[in-house]
């Protein structure tokens, strides 16, 4: 029960924050230069969250060897991404590599 409680209070602070703003924004005419510079708010949202989990490993330090399983994943979904242009095979490639890769790196160091 608290769990819902918790989720419902979290959207509702969630809405209460973004509402007034999308509310007073419908009112206005957005110049085209600012229109187009939203569009990419997601593309660099998303890349400030994967890249580091993508590039670092569990210390901290930059790991660009072919037993970070991030960067194999990832490297192999955005070329998946960019060939096919398909969400859902893109993830699911991704995540399949992901998993296989860790697997066979800890396999490998036993």
């Amino acid at each position: 029960m608290n769990e819902v409680i918790l989720i419902a209070g979290m959207a509702l602070v969630t809405f209460a924050v973004r509402y007034p703003v999308l509310a007073l924004l419908s009112r206005f005419q957005l110049p085209q230069v600012v229109t187009r510079t939203l569009k990419f708010v997601p593309p660099a949202v998303l890349a400030a969250i994967v890249l580091p989990e993508m590039l670092f490993n569990d210390a901290g330090q930059i790991s660009l060897s072919y037993t970070n399983a991030g960067l194999i994943a990832g490297v192999i979904a955005a070329l998946v991404a960019w060939r096919t242009k398909n969400l859902l095979a893109t993830i699911v490639i991704g995540m399949g590599i992901y998993l296989a890769w860790r697997w066979l790196m800890s396999t490998a160091a036993l």
